[in-house]
């Protein structure tokens, strides 16, 4: 009898071990399970830019394909970070100065190039150059990759972009909103940078106007003044051999989706998102979120301070000497607010 129970106790021990052995394995490999989900996604590639691991590829959207890319472990267990670039029509290029985040963050940093650019070119279909396109979108990338949780970052266009799919969509799953030089309405963007062309020297403020009378902005002039202000309030419109990579790269932008949706240039919201006014639905969005512009930004303090009064819940970074692009004007000091405010908003 003491034998037999002997033996049903060594019997119960071993077999307990296998048990937690096994329970212990399956933890491990639940741990080890990509947060972004692969399995839809094709060309997929990895590799590795300073020392951080990329994953790129595409993801099915219809009939075309969004292209994105992954900075960081894909394993890791902190809401992405996930990124929303400018344009209508440009690229995710510029966003690989946050890369960094990835290490110093522990999360992955995930950016794409929206259709219509990049590697998500589109030409000739003037009729997807609408916010729906892009809102669908972005709804496509975030249930196809399987992203749970995320940071939602949308810079200038990016921002709009944000906003409308928090209020027209959903804010499940969503931690927080980083607004970046970005707006609430198109026509007071267009107001704002007329204001401040009237700094322009008077020869360029003429040929801004003469381009706007006769709809003609192909004349030197009206290039040179544009040139001008754009190098004073957005980015340098050539960089310099010792810039980040990422800002020299050739890109393709999209000119088509750019004109199509916003128009001839900044000061002139003409296009499909001429009517774009999501002053009214701000209260709607019940996240907390992070204002962040630049004195010098197209982002003017009035059009970021329109969003302030109008969230619930919003905190504004207004970053001195810094344009539209204050994450390449300005990287450290944007990186750390932007890890801090993540730390404290993690789910």
């Amino acid at each position: 009898m003491m034998k037999k129970t002997l033996c049903l106790l060594l019997t119960f021990i071993f077999c307990g071990a296998l048990v937690f052995t096994g329970c212990s394995g399956a933890s491990r490999k639940k741990t080890a399970e990509a947060k972004i989900n692969l399995s839809e996604a094709v060309d997929v590639r990895t590799y590795e830019v300073n020392g951080i691991p990329i994953t790129d590829g595409y993801v099915p959207f219809g009939e075309y394909k969004t292209y994105f890319r992954a900075a960081g472990d894909l394993t890791s267990e902190k809401p992405v970070l996930l990124l929303l670039h400018g344009g209508p029509g440009s690229t995710h290029n510029y966003f690989e100065v946050l890369d960094r985040l990835a290490k110093e963050t522990g999360r992955v940093v995930l950016s794409y190039d929206q259709l219509g650019c990049g590697n998500s070119y589109v030409k000739n279909r003037p009729d997807l150059w609408t916010a729906e396109t892009w809102v669908s979108e972005l709804e496509n990338l975030i249930q196809t990759l399987g992203i749970k949780q995320c940071h939602l970052l949308g810079q200038s266009w990016g921002g709009m972009l944000a906003i409308t799919y928090l209020t027209d969509r959903t804010q499940q799953g969503i931690c927080s909103v980083i607004l970046s030089s970005t707006l609430p309405d198109s026509q007071l963007w267009g107001t704002e940078q007329h204001r401040m062309a009237k700094y322009l020297p008077q020869e360029e403020q003429d040929a801004i106007a003469e381009a706007e009378r006769t709809k003609d902005y192909t004349s030197e002039a009206y290039l040179a003044a544009i040139g001008h202000y754009m190098q004073l309030h957005c980015n340098d419109q050539k960089y310099t051999d010792d810039a980040p990579e990422c800002l020299r790269r050739p890109s393709r932008h999209g000119t088509e989706s750019y004109e199509t949706a916003w128009g001839p240039n900044e000061l002139t919201p003409v296009g499909t998102l001429a009517d774009w006014n999501y002053t009214a639905k701000l209260k709607d969005i019940r996240i907390p979120a992070f204002i962040v512009s630049g004195t010098d930004d197209l982002c003017t303090p009035l059009i970021a301070k329109t969003m302030f009064d109008n969230l619930p819940d919003a905190k504004w970074e207004l970053m001195p000497y810094c344009r539209h692009m204050c994450f390449v004007d300005n990287n450290d000091t944007y990186c750390a607010n932007l890890a801090a405010w993540m730390a404290e908003h993690d789910k």
